[in-house]
């Protein structure tokens, strides 16, 4: 990624050459200054004063002032056309981290949102204005030592070359080292943030002793990166040294061999007010500027845009090609597996989910049911990375749930569908990396059953604003979305709620139909449970899992939550449990009912019983009186 970034530099510039070369044709007026600080008072010294003119000095001293002028208008130019420059960048980033926020659910999104991608334009601001202003104060300030007089450079020319050679050439080993320092500070404040709320519990654990030798280990790490980091300071100051003061120590100590030379008096002053007014401050900025911000730009850059960010939705293709490859004795590792997961809301909280173990083969589908809030919508959190279990493991497809290889194989489907303003094409195309074809856009769109709204709102291309769709149609274009992604995991966290039932059978079909997918749908419906492989049924420690016709017969949750979700016809009355139930209750009263205990039983309209003594001929159960 390191090699990569000044190539992509070079590829953001050029696609704005037009910025540039406004850039540059305002940094050339503002040049006109750096020119005219030792030219002109060389001239009003020679030409002026010393020859007796003082009306000609002081009007060389006014064009000095001018050029202060000009050059002071070039420069409000200059930021007006590195904004232009560095807006753009500062966008593209913001939309990088949003799309990764949303397709991988990172959470610091918001933090690469709010501070480093803030950083990063700042950072990038400064590094053109220094660059741009040492190269244009560079060529102003020796174009006027060679207008003054040429032997001036060989004089100044070396030591300048000679310094910047020096910084060049520790550049490279400099930043690597300010990216070690950084990530060591990182590494320490992110120790110290857990260790200092919990003093109070390593101190009655008796782990003082553990916690200071790890926080010593990092200390230390620091201070290596730090001294490291330092050495190579000096070779900056070195450089500075080098190139910016000891061209002013050189004009001193040859100005009488360069006078004996031809040098006019004013071209010597002239020579020194172009070392310390304008060499010495733009090679200071600029050995700041690249020597710390540089770095530092680096590091945020590789972190908002990571290696693996692009590529990996292309996992699926990848999977594809291993399926081609001639080793059918490696076997497909599970499409999820949770290992002893438990996870609760607060450290004193009651576990949400506990000790759950569960293994879904790839292809399966999964509906998990349960009471509302037993924990389903956590348990497709924890699945999805957006949580992180107190204890356990989750892996998909045998990758640790928050690696770069289970990211790109899993996507979530919430209840409250994601949906931004643009077209329809953007929206569905969200997950891919690469363009999406329209005939696979309108292939996925028809398979989920959002074809019909897809060309009411006007195709791929149709606009959308997300305040006029229904939450049905929000869901629709969020489904849609998941089945164009590469994930081959899909989690519908009641991502259907909002559409009737024959949508919904729909949607789910299509997800489960996908080849290699597998489906995990949080139910609302008993329908949906109906349709899926396997059953999980979450109720705290009583969790069953299994099939459902398994789990109606061993689980009577799951039997209330069947009878739950099973509507009654409002015509006719049904019988609450089936004739010669194993309970020894009938289901229909009459005569020769056989009792249970003056049990109610049901009888007549729904939600009207009738209790012993109270049939319809008037004898007791079993001659209970």
């Amino acid at each position: 990624m390191t090699g990569r970034l000044p190539a992509r530099g070079l590829w953001f510039l050029r696609a704005r050459w037009r910025v540039v070369v406004r850039l540059g044709l305002w940094s050339v007026l503002e040049t006109g200054q750096s020119f005219l600080i030792g030219y002109a008072p060389a001239r009003a010294l020679d030409d002026g004063f010393l020859a007796g003119r003082t009306a000609t000095g002081l009007a060389w001293l006014g064009v000095a002032g001018l050029g202060v002028v000009v050059g002071a208008y070039g420069t409000a130019r200059v930021y007006a056309a590195v904004a232009a420059l560095v807006e753009p960048l500062r966008d593209r980033l913001v939309r990088r981290v949003v799309e990764r926020g949303v397709r991988e659910a990172d959470r610091g999104a918001l933090s690469g949102l709010t501070q480093q991608v803030e950083i990063a334009r700042d950072t990038f601001a400064g590094l053109v204005m220094v660059s741009r202003s040492f190269v244009f104060t560079a060529v102003g300030a020796l174009a006027g030592l060679f207008s003054l007089a040429p032997l001036l450079l060989l004089v100044v020319l070396p030591p300048l070359a000679a310094g910047i050679g020096l910084f060049a050439a520790t550049l490279r080993p400099l930043a690597r080292r300010q990216e070690v320092f950084l990530a060591a500070d990182e590494a320490l404040a992110d120790r110290l943030g857990a260790v200092c709320p919990g003093l109070r519990d390593i101190t009655a654990t008796g782990a003082q002793e553990r916690t200071a030798a790890d926080v010593g280990r990092l200390v230390d790490a620091e201070q290596r990166a730090a001294r490291s980091l330092a050495r190579f300071g000096v070779v900056r100051v070195a450089a500075l040294a080098l190139g910016g003061q000891l061209p002013i120590v050189l004009l001193l100590a040859t100005a009488p061999w360069l006078l004996k030379h031809g040098v006019t008096t004013g071209a010597l002053l002239g020579a020194l007010s172009y070392v310390t007014q304008s060499l010495l401050p733009a090679l200071h900025n600029l050995l700041h500027g690249l020597g710390t911000s540089g770095s530092r730009l680096t590091v945020v850059l590789r972190r908002l845009a990571p290696e693996g960010g692009r590529g990996a939705g292309r996992g699926p293709s990848d999977e594809s090609g291993a399926a081609e490859s001639p080793a059918p004795t490696v076997a497909r590792p599970p499409a999820l597996t949770l290992s002893s997961v438990t996870f609760a809301y607060g450290p004193s909280a009651v576990p949400v989910i506990e000790d759950l173990d569960l293994t879904l083969p790839a292809g399966s589908h999964l509906a998990v049911v349960g009471p509302s809030g037993i924990g389903k919508s956590t348990l497709t959190a924890l699945v999805a990375g957006l949580l992180e279990p107190r204890c356990g493991t989750v892996r998909v497809a045998g990758e640790p749930v928050r690696g770069a290889g289970a990211l790109a194989r899993r996507v979530l489907i919430p209840q409250e569908a994601y949906v931004f303003t643009g077209t329809l094409a953007e929206n569905l195309a969200h997950l891919r990396p690469d363009p999406v074809p329209e005939a696979e856009l309108l292939a996925a769109a028809e398979a989920v059953g959002f074809l019909p709204l897809l060309e009411a709102l006007g195709g791929p291309e149709g606009r959308v604003d997300p305040a006029a769709l229904s939450a049905g149609e929000r869901q629709l274009i969020a489904l849609t979305r998941a089945h164009l992604s590469h994930a081959p995991l899909a989690l519908l966290d009641e991502a259907t709620c909002h559409l009737d039932p024959r949508a919904e059978e729909r949607a789910e079909r299509a997800f489960a139909a996908r080849p290699g997918g597998t489906l995990v749908v949080v139910a609302h419906r008993i329908t949906s449970a109906r349709r899926a492989d396997r059953v999980l049924m979450m109720d705290g420690r009583d969790t069953a899992y299994g099939t459902h016709d398994e789990l109606v017969r061993c689980s009577a949750r799951y039997r209330e939550l069947v009878g739950a979700w099973t509507p009654v016809p409002h015509e006719r009355s049904d019988p609450s449990l089936a004739l010669r139930d194993p309970d020894g209750v009938d289901a229909v009263a009459g005569p020769g009912l056989a009792g249970d205990g003056r049990h109610v039983v049901a009888h007549g309209p729904v939600g009207q019983v009738q209790t012993p003594r109270d049939l319809g001929d008037g004898r007791p159960f079993r001659g209970e009186g």
